[in-house]
């Protein structure tokens, strides 16, 4: 097929939307279909490592202008079918793209939705957001939800598909991995009990309750460290800035700084290594566990003890002591517990890492790709 993808950011630009169009693409183009992606000048920098992946940065804002600039790059190449791999801010916010469906006719579009929340920046545009995401999501041939939540919001459309993100975080680590080195990296010894967050830093992930229960396993004599991994704050989303400053002044103000390494931005590779040196994963989503998360998807795919929170609904493959530990949002003394019993019970961790192991399969970037094409043929013909 000649497929295009439409995404708001790409690699170099930071954030897991990009991450999981290149991937996608990647995983389209080895299963023998040609694949454009158009996106905006910012990634103009970024390789393509396929040769049937070829990357069009022309957009410079989303605007009108900027739905016929994808229409003309439609058309001159022949495409059969349009994805856009949408999530509000990896567009800027911006109500043009929700349009597109109807500009590109009669070429279909399968819309990806990463998410159908709104912006937490913006509460007061919730039902015009919302609104207009289901225009979006009402005009498009076909969808693809990534998690339950939204495939159940979404149910009553005719051609619609549950695909499940895969891990942006797929490098092997190699023989050569040594754990002690990269605790050492996040300035922690053996005896310490290292805790790992990895992801952009919102409202939505909990980290100042992570904190919160960094201060309590400390005042409670354990020589708790954590180590944030990653970019706090990415390229898409302004809320992500003011939100990491304000995290910022809590760790200052719990005293916590000396017990915090913070890596920034860093490669596949050095993710991959802080998340396997680490004694446990902790990701207290304020909205619970799921599958829309790349973040969560990661320790799994490195088989990491996960502590995380209960979904918002039913996620049968998610099973508490088994695969994950589960706790309440914003339940700071469950988390604390939790942490506290891990760090006791280096069986359950040892039990937690093969369960999440054995997740792995679920999240296949093959497998997703396989799942995608099926979509596209139903909506083709």
């Amino acid at each position: 097929m000649r497929i295009g993808i439409v995404t708001g950011e790409y690699p170099p630009m930071q954030g897991g939307v990009g991450a999981y169009a290149a991937i996608l693409a990647r995983a389209l183009a080895n299963a023998g279909h040609r694949v454009r992606l158009c996106t905006r000048t910012a990634a103009h920098s970024a390789p393509s490592d396929h040769s049937n992946v070829h990357i069009d940065p022309i957009i410079t804002r989303w605007n009108w202008r900027a739905l016929q600039q994808v229409r003309t790059w439609a058309q001159a190449q022949q495409l059969e079918i349009v994805n856009i791999q949408f999530q509000t801010a990896a567009f800027d916010m911006s109500p043009w793209i929700h349009f597109l469906p109807a500009v590109l006719r009669p070429i279909p579009i399968v819309t990806t939705f990463h998410d159908l929340r709104v912006p937490y920046l913006f509460p007061k545009a919730g039902k015009l957001r919302e609104w207009i995401v289901m225009q979006l999501a009402k005009s498009s041939a076909g969808v693809i939800l990534t998690n339950h939540e939204d495939e159940q919001h979404l149910s009553n459309l005719p051609r619609r598909a549950l695909i499940p993100i895969g891990s942006n975080i797929v490098k092997d680590l190699g023989n050569s991995f040594n754990a002690s080195n990269w605790r050492q990296r996040a300035h922690a010894t053996e005896q310490d009990f290292l805790i790992a967050y990895f992801g952009l830093a919102n409202h939505t992930k909990g980290l100042d309750a992570l904190i919160t229960a960094l201060s309590n396993l400390r005042s409670q004599g354990l020589p708790a460290k954590l180590v944030m991994i990653g970019s706090v704050a990415g390229s898409s989303d302004p809320t992500n800035r003011t939100f990491a400053e304000q995290l910022n002044a809590y760790i200052d103000q719990t005293g916590m700084r000396p017990f915090i390494h913070q890596t920034g931005f860093v490669d596949e590779h050095e993710v991959g290594a802080y998340l396997t040196a680490a004694d446990v994963v902790a990701l207290p989503f304020r909205d619970g566990a799921s599958f829309r998360r790349g973040s969560l998807m990661a320790p799994i795919h490195y088989g990491c003890a996960i502590v995380t929170t209960t979904p918002s609904v039913a996620i049968p493959e998610f099973q508490d002591r088994q695969n994950m530990l589960l706790v309440r949002a914003d339940h700071v003394s469950e988390l604390t517990e939790a942490l506290y019993h891990l760090y006791e019970s280096p069986a359950l961790r040892e039990q937690l890492k093969r369960g999440a192991l054995a997740l792995k399969p679920l999240f296949d970037w093959d497998q997703i790709a396989k799942q995608t094409i099926d979509l596209f043929k139903q909506v083709v013909q």
